[in-house]
């Protein structure tokens, strides 16, 4: 005599004869969930249902030591009883005992993020300041306590010079004129370059060499630190003593 068990976890529903239920006590394995319940206490009435051919898995238990298993009632029995043809109930850590370990998983990962981003910021930190403007005095503040600097942004490729011009005064004999259009091509602000000024003689070779710093060429009324505007442009001019150079023609070059 056969009766129907239904599986109270998935509602899986077996065949399962008397003497099976019997001889383990009532305690079997769902072979569609693996749920370890009593079938006595589950047996069910309804209609059959195509779930009824489904096998309860077997396990291979050769390899374990003896294994205590135990019913609703509390008897027990050893490996050696089990009968292969149905998965037996076995005691295993709950899966809740998990989850701390996932939490402190989600942790040592954010703060890993939270460090790739501050090395991220120190990284970039002239590029943000440059495109977030708004960002730039949180930059800076934390800059100071770390002993850095947010320096402006210094793309050569992004500043040219317009236009050029040197001329001689005629009211004062060695002292020629240099005028220069500077433009910034960025859509930022950016420093203010070195200027490199090479005199040349009429075969084209150097006569005279200057490198003039942002300090020696801006106005009084201009401030180094706040730089040339995104898309702008500022004309220099620098009255350079030459006396004594013989000099037909000259050459400019920016760097930083």
């Amino acid at each position: 005599m056969s009766t129907i068990t239904r599986c109270p976890e998935c509602g899986a529903r077996f065949k399962a004869s008397q003497a099976q239920l019997e001889a383990y006590h009532g305690m079997v394995r769902c072979g569609h969930c693996h749920a370890a319940f009593n079938a006595i206490e589950n047996r069910h009435s309804n209609e059959p249902s195509p779930q009824l051919d489904l096998p309860i898995v077997p396990e291979d238990l050769s390899s374990l030591p003896t294994v205590i298993q135990a019913d609703m009632r509390g008897a027990v029995m050893s490996a050696g009883e089990i009968d292969r043809d149905y998965e037996i109930y076995f005691e295993t850590p709950p899966a809740r005992a998990a989850k701390p370990q996932i939490w402190l998983w989600g942790v040592g990962s954010l703060l890993l993020a939270v460090l790739l981003l501050t090395q991220a910021a120190y990284l970039f930190r002239v590029e943000l300041a440059a495109r977030l403007p708004g960002l730039k005095p949180t930059l800076v503040a934390v800059c100071g306590k770390l002993h850095c600097n947010v320096p402006l942004p210094s793309n050569a490729d992004l500043i040219s010079i317009e236009s050029s011009d040197l001329e001689t005064d005629p009211a004062q004999a060695g002292i020629i004129t240099l005028s220069i259009t500077l433009r910034n091509h960025a859509p930022y602000v950016q420093g203010y370059p070195n200027i490199e000024l090479t005199l040349t003689d009429t075969n084209d070779a150097p006569v005279g060499r200057r490198v003039f710093h942002p300090p020696e060429y801006l106005k009084e009324a201009e401030d180094e630190k706040i730089g040339l505007a995104g898309n702008r442009e500022n004309t220099i001019r620098l009255a350079i003593d030459a006396s004594g150079i013989k000099a037909a023609g000259y050459r400019l070059f920016l760097f930083y």
